[in-house]
């Protein structure tokens, strides 16, 4: 009886079973970790935050290591936030930085014009009507594995929490954050070419 109950404080057996690690800020998760995940997924990367911007700074040769992904078949989509949009301008004047939240979408949006046209890579803008959800939470997925970053009132994305998830089994954390980015994706609009 002893035994089973030091092992449970210690070991992960319910729903959190699925968190690998927290993050009090996305910018204290170390960029090796960001390129590991990148690198490691085969079938599914699927960027679903507002500007995905940091990935082309965090990551090395990030442009190259899309391209080797996409020729050997795995999916990669990128979901952002209508850079014209009325949730964009919003959240510039909360946030009141100089890289402004439009900058960081049309940078985002610059870097894939420049990889030009790849067999499996997508890009869509949310959904005017989805903007506000879309800008509050960050799914980035890559094959059975998830960072997720909610984002607090007036922080930008590196100064909010992190979540490292890695499915476990149907309905968990890592089903229902990658679905709320499905259902976004599945209303998000084709970037034009």
């Amino acid at each position: 009886m002893l035994w089973t109950t030091a092992v449970t404080d210690r070991i992960k057996t319910g729903n959190d079973r699925e968190l690998i690690r927290s993050y009090p800020y996305r910018s204290a998760c170390p960029s090796t970790v960001w390129g590991e995940l990148v690198g490691d997924a085969t079938e599914e990367i699927f960027l679903s935050g507002y500007t995905n911007y940091f990935f082309w700074t965090s990551i090395p040769a990030f442009a190259d290591m899309l391209r080797r992904k996409t020729e050997s078949g795995c999916r990669v989509r990128f979901l952002l936030g209508d850079p014209e949009g009325e949730v964009t301008r919003q959240r510039e004047a909360i946030e009141d930085v100089a890289l402004t939240v439009s900058t960081r979408i049309r940078m985002t949006l610059e870097a894939l014009g420049r990889l030009g046209p790849l067999e499996g890579l997508e890009a869509r803008f949310s959904a005017s009507d989805d903007a506000v959800n879309h800008v509050s939470l960050s799914v980035f997925r890559f094959d059975d594995q998830a960072m997720v970053t909610p984002h607090l009132a007036r922080l930008v994305g590196h100064d909010s929490p992190l979540l490292h998830l890695r499915r476990h089994g149907d309905g968990g954390m890592f089903d229902r954050f990658a679905e709320h980015a499905e259902e976004l994706w599945s209303r998000g609009l084709p970037v034009a070419d």
